[in-house]
């Protein structure tokens, strides 16, 4: 069993359940958690069209009979395929697979066809009845209480006639469940109905599930898991999350496609779909339509907290919900309800949006009470609890969390207000170019850092080919050259950013020089002057060399991937970050961490330094101006 960071997850539609040769009740119940199950569990195993079929393992169960029970049950062709499990590709050996946990079947580009439509399971013996109910939580935890009652409600509803309404809004498919009542308790999201994916309702088809979505660093198929992220990341209930659960549910509103052109079926038939399902929050309407002047500070600062950890690129006005508390909605008496976080957690460094970076609540420092919330994450436990709940999540998406907090963490033990963190962590566009942000150019100067105590010196016996080639981040530097594809024009603009950070830098020394006085000693920190000559040793010394990489990107991809095995990180242009993270080891991840934590403080200081007349930035989003 090999480790693959870059294997798709997703999980999908058409559940049936496969009864094995073996006898018994279903384990889930008697799942252990943050242990390897020893015996029997069930598994859902999904197909890159949106298929899914339920079965259970047992012990000696092999990657070889899963797909050989999906080949009888499904009909459909195993060879030449692979099966994944998060990050992890099975070659044989399963006992890294837990209870309730989704497994992919991937097929290569060269036998791979969007035309596939998803079937149903062909078998007529027991074997390939479904034996599970109209909805089902995936996942046994006590974490998801607050959605078992709304998963009662709506099974009571589907077996009484009552039907979901589905929602017109919005780009993915998405119904509003019912209780017996006629009122709406949850919203269901398939995740095989997301933008671009299969069985798209709104005509937004065209991508298989795993491959680029919306948003390149996150893939089509996998915003459900996110959206339980975070609401089990939203610690203490702080930001008022809607309680939210994976499940299986069974109806036929739900919208299956047929063929490559996403025509829609004429008879409706049940069908079975994994989606995420969030409990509907009554509300009077959304941030969008009432003015933001009288969102309390407070439910500000714990929304702004979420969205920092979990690096959201979709906080708009249109998912905060606002509540009136004493039906008239003066200051202090409205609530906020953050919803809709199918794209936060993503693969690599992205652009967030923060609706709320300009708002005058955001620029109010943080109460004792916050700070103290702030100061008491843990990364480390988070990233250990979603591996246990999300079994599918990937490391990837883990290490975005575990920078984001530390960021948070000592940004605000600094003293910095929410604006300013949000304003560190966006980038800025100059003269019509996407331009790294803050965090961004301090990650690079610390990927930098331990790059070059990796490879010495690159002025050895090596030429530069030779020399780009034995580096392990090459894919790094590729993306600070040419995060657009261009081996040019960006990585010019980086350089400049850098040089025009030291211009400001030495313009403004005296200034640094006393906010760094009230910073605590530490011998890990180095001072500003040491950092602007990394920073202008990086884009003086490295323009060509950059240069030259961001030309031969292409090449070098194709040299080290095998045609029919590309996998979706592959597939993800060089534009969609200019860090990435996931293609580090342990001890360099170790390493990078604490590269990264030295170069925050002085980052702090220039921050402090620049932020009183500092004008505001020009980003992309509902609240820009051009």
């Amino acid at each position: 069993m090999s480790r693959k960071l870059d294997s798709p997850v997703q999980t999908q539609m058409a559940v049936a359940l496969f009864k094995g040769p073996m006898t018994g009740d279903y384990p889930g119940s008697k799942r252990v958690e943050g242990k390897q199950p020893a015996g029997r569990r069930r598994v859902y195993v999904q197909t890159e069209t949106g298929c899914v079929l339920g079965m259970e393992l047992d012990r000696g169960d092999s990657a070889h009979t899963v797909k050989r029970r999906l080949q009888i049950a499904l009909n459909v062709p195993t060879d030449e395929s692979s099966l994944s499990f998060g990050d992890l590709v099975l070659k044989n050996d399963l006992s890294a697979v837990r209870n309730d946990s989704p497994l992919l079947l991937t097929r290569n580009l060269m036998h791979r066809s969007s035309s596939t439509p998803c079937l149903s399971p062909t078998g007529r013996d027991l074997q390939q009845r479904d034996w599970s109910g109209p909805i089902e939580i995936l996942g046994n935890s006590d974490r998801f209480a607050g959605t078992k009652q709304v998963v009662k409600d709506i099974k009571k509803a589907i077996k009484m006639g009552v039907d979901p309404i589905p929602v017109h809004s919005g780009l993915g498919g998405a119904y509003y469940f019912r209780n017996t009542r006629g009122d709406s308790v949850a919203i269901v999201k398939p995740t095989d109905e997301e933008p671009f994916a299969p069985n798209n309702p709104k005509g937004f088809v065209g991508k298989a599930l795993g491959q680029p979505g919306l948003k390149r660093s996150v893939r089509v198929g996998e915003t459900g898991f996110r959206e339980v992220a975070a609401y089990l990341l939203d610690k203490d209930h702080s930001a008022n999350v809607p309680p939210t659960a994976l499940v299986k549910i069974t109806h036929s509103i739900f919208n299956i496609n047929d063929g490559v052109n996403g025509n829609k079926p004429q008879k409706k038939r049940l069908v079975s779909k994994i989606a995420s399902c969030q409990q509907f929050i009554k509300h009077d309407f959304d941030a969008s339509d009432h003015g933001t002047s009288s969102f309390p500070v407070a439910a500000v600062h714990r929304i702004g907290i979420l969205d920092i950890r979990i690096l959201n690129t979709d906080r708009h006005a249109g998912n905060l919900l606002v509540r009136k508390l004493d039906g008239v909605g003066r200051f202090g008496q409205v609530d906020l309800i953050p919803i809709d976080h199918g794209l936060c957690l993503p693969e690599c460094l992205e652009d967030p949006y923060f609706e709320w970076i300009h708002w005058p609540q955001a620029s109010i420092p943080f109460s004792d009470d916050e700070l103290d919330y702030i100061e008491k994450l843990n990364p480390v436990e988070e990233c250990e609890m979603l591996r246990r709940e999300l079994p599918m999540i990937r490391e990837a998406c883990l290490r975005v969390l575990v920078l984001c907090t530390i960021f948070l963490k000592e940004s605000a033990a600094f003293g910095l207000c929410l604006a300013e963190i949000g304003e560190m962590m966006t980038r800025e566009f100059r003269s019509g170019e996407e331009e790294p942000s803050e965090l961004e150019v301090i990650c690079m100067e610390a990927r930098r850092m331990v790059a070059e105590r990796e490879v010495p010196s690159p002025k050895a016996d090596l030429g530069v080919e030779d020399f780009l080639f034995d580096i392990d981040s090459e894919d790094y530097v590729t993306r600070i050259a040419s995060p657009f594809g261009n081996g040019s024009g960006h990585g010019r603009s980086l350089l400049s950013k850098l040089e025009e950070s030291i211009e400001e830098e030495e313009e403004s020394e005296g200034e640094e020089q006393q906010a760094l006085a009230s910073l605590p000693p530490s011998k890990h920190i180095p001072s500003v002057a040491k950092l602007s000559m990394s920073l202008k040793t990086t884009s003086l010394g490295e323009k060509n060399l950059l240069k030259y990489v961001g030309a031969k990107t292409e090449n070098v991809q194709m040299a080290n991937t095998s045609s029919g095995h590309r996998s979706a990180n592959e597939q993800l242009p060089a534009s969609m970050s200019f860090v990435k993270l996931a293609d580090m080891n342990e001890d360099d991840w170790t390493l990078f961490l604490e590269k990264f934590q030295d170069l925050l403080y002085p980052a702090f200081a220039k921050r402090k330094s620049v932020t009183v007349g500092q004008r505001q930035r020009l980003r992309l989003g509902t609240s820009c101006q051009f």
